[in-house]
Formats: C-alpha cells, sequence, structure tokens
C-alpha cells in the first residue's frame, strides 16, 4: 500500500479531513509527550492524520526526542502520522533524515523542504509506502516574499507544484499548500488537479474553512487534509471541538461548488500560464464574493447613499478591519488588477479605503501614501502622509 492509499483508506474510513496537530507547548518533555497523548486519545476517532511538530520536542534534547517516539507510538495504527519537521539537504543527508523520521522515529510521512532540488528529495519518497508533503505555498505572512517570486512564465511556487507532480512517480508526494491564501490554493489546484494537499492556517493563522476547501477540493471531495492545531488543543473540549470541524469540512463537501477542471497546454507554458489565471481568477471571485456578503459587507435591503440616492445594496467595506484574513484575500484582489498597471505607489483615500490600501500595499510590496483630510496643525504639519516625489504617477 502506498502512502496516498494510506491516507484515503483512512479519510473514507474516519470520514474526516481533518489532520490534528501536536505543537505542546510544555516546559519539559515529560508534559509535552502528556499533552499530546492526552489530545491523541481525545481526538482521534475523528482524525485522518496526526501532525506532531518536531520543533516542540527537539528543544528538550534526547529526552524531547524519546518524546516524540513515544507520541507517534500512542497513534493507533491505521491513521497516518505526518512528521512536521521540514527537512531537505543534499543526498546523503536527506537519506539519514528519512531514516530519522520513517525508521528511528516511526513517522509515515515527513514534511520536506524542495529548495535544494529533486535528489534532495528522493530519499524521502523511495518507499513507496512513506510519503513526502512538499513544502509550496505555505502559509506564514512572509511567504510571498520567495515563492511568489516570478520564474519565467511561473512563479515559483507554481514550479514547484509542477515539479512535485513529477516527482510522484510512486504515489506518495503531497504539498504544503496555506489556508490563509485561497486565491493561490485555487491556483495550484488548478496546477496539480490529482495530488494531496496539507493546508495548514485554519484557526489561529486565520485561514478560512469554506474558501479552502472550495478553492483546494478535487472534484470527487478528497485530496486536502485540513490541519488545525492549537485551535484544537486549546479548546475546552478538545474531542468536541474535532468533532465539529469534521462536520463542518463535510458540510462544505456535501454542497461543493464543481467547477470545470481547466484544460492547459502543456507544450506552451505561457499559454498555460494565462489558462491558470483565468481559472484561479474565475474560481476566487465567487469564493471572495461569498466571503463579502457573509461578512455583511454586502447587503441587500433599502438604503440611502450619501448622494440622498435610494439603493437595494450596500456595500460597506469598512467591516474588513475585523475579518483579518478576508482584508487580505481583499488586497490580493486589488493586486492582481494593479500588476497589470505602470505606477510608482499607491494612494489611500480615508477612511474607508486605507485598511484596502495597505493590504495590496503590502501584497504588492508598494509604497504607500495617503491624504490627511485636514492638514495638521502640529509637528511636520503634512497634508499627504508618506514619501513621494512631484511628477509621479499615483493609483488612487
Amino acid at each position: 500500500m502506498t502512502f496516498i492509499e494510506r491516507l484515503e483508506a483512512r479519510v473514507r474510513a474516519a470520514d474526516s479531513l481533518v489532520c490534528i496537530g501536536l505543537d505542546p507547548r510544555a516546559a519539559n518533555a515529560a508534559a509535552a509527550r502528556e499533552q499530546c497523548w492526552r489530545l491523541i486519545d481525545a481526538t482521534h476517532e475523528c482524525a485522518a492524520a496526526f501532525k506532531p511538530n518536531s520543533a516542540f520536542f527537539e528543544i528538550f534534547g534526547a529526552a524531547g526526542i524519546e518524546a516524540l517516539r513515544a507520541v507517534i507510538a500512542r497513534v493507533p495504527q491505521d491513521i497516518p502520522v505526518i512528521l512536521d519537521a521540514k527537512r531537505g539537504d543534499i543526498a546523503d543527508t536527506s537519506a539519514a533524515y528519512a531514516r530519522a523520521a520513517f525508521e528511528t522515529l516511526g513517522a509515515h510521512a515527513l514534511t520536506v523542504n524542495p529548495y535544494l532540488g529533486g535528489d534532495g528529495v528522493a530519499p524521502f519518497i523511495a518507499d513507496a509506502a512513506r510519503g513526502a508533503f512538499v513544502l509550496c505555498k505555505t502559509s506564514n505572512a512572509g511567504a510571498a516574499e520567495f515563492q511568489a517570486l516570478t520564474c519565467g512564465a511561473r512563479a515559483l511556487y507554481e514550479m514547484v507544484a509542477e515539479r512535485a507532480q513529477m516527482w510522484n512517480t510512486k504515489n506518495n508526494v503531497g504539498l504544503v499548500v496555506g489556508a490563509t491564501d485561497p486565491a493561490r490554493l485555487a491556483r495550484v489546484r488548478a496546477l496539480a488537479p490529482d495530488m494531496w494537499f496539507l493546508a495548514p492556517g485554519i484557526g489561529a493563522q486565520g485561514g478560512d474553512l469554506q474558501a479552502t476547501l472550495r478553492a483546494g477540493l478535487r472534484d470527487d471531495g478528497m485530496g486536502l487534509l485540513v490541519n488545525a492545531s492549537r485551535s484544537i488543543a486549546s479548546a475546552e473540549n478538545p474531542r468536541a471541538a474535532a468533532q465539529q470541524l469534521r462536520a463542518a469540512c463535510n458540510e462544505i463537501r456535501k454542497t461543493q461548488i464543481k467547477i470545470p477542471k481547466p484544460q492547459f497546454n502543456l507544450a506552451n507554458p505561457a499559454r498555460a500560464n494565462l489558462d491558470a489565471q483565468k481559472a484561479e481568477i474565475e474560481i476566487d471571485e465567487r469564493q471572495l464574493a461569498s466571503a463579502l456578503l457573509e461578512a455583511r459587507c454586502i447587503r441587500f435591503g433599502e438604503f440611502t447613499l450619501k448622494s440622498g440616492q435610494q439603493s437595494p445594496i450596500y456595500l460597506d467595506l469598512r467591516r474588513l478591519v475585523s475579518y483579518p484574513a478576508l482584508l487580505k484575500r481583499v488586497g490580493q484582489a486589488y493586486a492582481n488588477i494593479l500588476r497589470g498597471l505602470e505606477y510608482d505607489r499607491l494612494a489611500g483615500i480615508p477612511y474607508a479605503a486605507l485598511p484596502i490600501a495597505t493590504a495590496a500595499a503590502l501584497e504588492l510590496n508598494a509604497p504607500l501614501i495617503y491624504p490627511r483630510r485636514e492638514a495638521k496643525t502640529y509637528g511636520t504639519r503634512a497634508a499627504i502622509e508618506g514619501e513621494y516625489n512631484a511628477g509621479e504617477t499615483v493609483v488612487v
């Protein structure tokens, strides 16, 4: 049985996409072990997989490694264990890392950094029964700093997705794609329609469950593990929290919108890139509209506008400041449009546009200015905040 076959068998048996993260915050190795044992015992019935984070054990030295072995051994045999260690090195060192993860610790799969290329990944996937989730588009705030860099006709994370499919000759390779960026998650799904994704970022990191599943599920309702760590471990009742997350995932799976898979011209990378971009935009527009409606940024009724006119629709984007994950997605939507323009800096108009302009500027790494409604009568007395030069082109 290959690793992916093992994973899919467990997903079907538990009727679950939930991956329980084991990230103990403890004073010593024994306490870390006990924390994880309690969480495993409470949640294993609805877990598709468990994902212990090696760092929270390594800090305790040899005792921590022994605790990690004991934690992995506590997981029922039919549930895959994905060791989150993000390994990757030259071939012989990767081979040692693989032996440590699979033989010494007993994990079934490992998160792997592909930066060294295929020879650094190969030792982790040499055995079809053991798997690797390759870092593709991660959930952290600085992920785009390198992963979104353009390499020819592709972003770096897109090239990782393509290359990982080439490495997947034994049905034991997946991708790590963060839940905090559903637009790029949809892009990776368009490029890798059959692969399994591990999606961290739901819960404490602000990822939206519905947007993640809409963007990342395969047409068969499979193909994506929703990782949750702190949100379940810190719950008053972890078993109930895990059950609720499983139920929420399954409800979305039942009502999944079927979007036809785009056909890519693989002989023409530039054309394939345009096709993937079109698919991503179509999927994300639906998701974004639904999320704005749910956050009541779009309302229907009878409204009097500032002009005095009556309208059956009201856009209240000021509410975005209370929904950081949604604000980030709106910033990404603006950034997708702005990338086709030539300008020197962005300008946000107070007040509603300031957080949106800031989100777009952060996504683009573009400079931002904003005019004050009234010039200050103290300090610099500036009418415009931020640096700018006369004659520059500004997007408002």
